[in-house]
């Protein structure tokens, strides 16, 4: 029952459904630094955030929304411009002195394949250790955008370049 006086209203954002408290418990614990990916209607934003008892700290962010400064036209939550997006943040971490995360997809169902494992591998390739499965992350030609229109590959070619900071694999 909803009433009487036994009843505990659960937290705002656990009945908005923003946020799974368990996993999150489960993820700061670990005392890593989480390798935050959230997706928009038009964007996808990566941070690499810091758990302190006064409020989470970010030490890198990227938003998919920049990439059009270094002549990214594409789509801001295709596969291409997530990977994008995650080499930017991880670059920008890397600079920071940042080694390793852990990734933190929220509220997302993991599906192989999808879009925040994209920012993921972005984020690996820019020289940031993070634990996953290779099976998860999209395959080669998804990433670099060879499933889209003619000349999304080439643009993302020259992005990337632009971005630098990617080991060669």
């Amino acid at each position: 029952m909803s009433t009487g006086p036994r009843y505990r209203v659960p937290f705002r954002r656990r009945r908005e459904g923003r946020t799974d408290y368990r996993h999150r418990a489960a993820l700061l614990r670990g005392r890593e630094i989480r390798m935050v990916v959230r997706k928009s209607n038009r964007h996808i934003r990566v941070q690499f955030i810091d758990y302190d008892e006064k409020g989470d700290t970010v030490i890198a962010s990227a938003v998919s929304k920049e990439l059009e400064e270094l002549g990214w036209t594409g789509s801001g939550k295709s596969t291409p411009g997530a990977y994008l997006t995650g080499m930017l943040a991880g670059k920008r971490a890397k600079e920071k002195g940042l080694e390793s995360a852990v990734l933190d997809i929220g509220l997302r169902e993991p599906t192989k394949g999808a879009v925040v494992f994209a920012a993921m591998k972005g984020a690996v390739d820019a020289g940031i250790e993070v634990p996953h499965s290779e099976d998860m992350v999209p395959s080669k030609d998804r990433l670099s955008g060879k499933h889209m229109k003619e000349g999304v590959s080439a643009m993302f070619e020259s992005t990337k370049g632009k971005i630098g900071g990617a080991k060669d694999e």
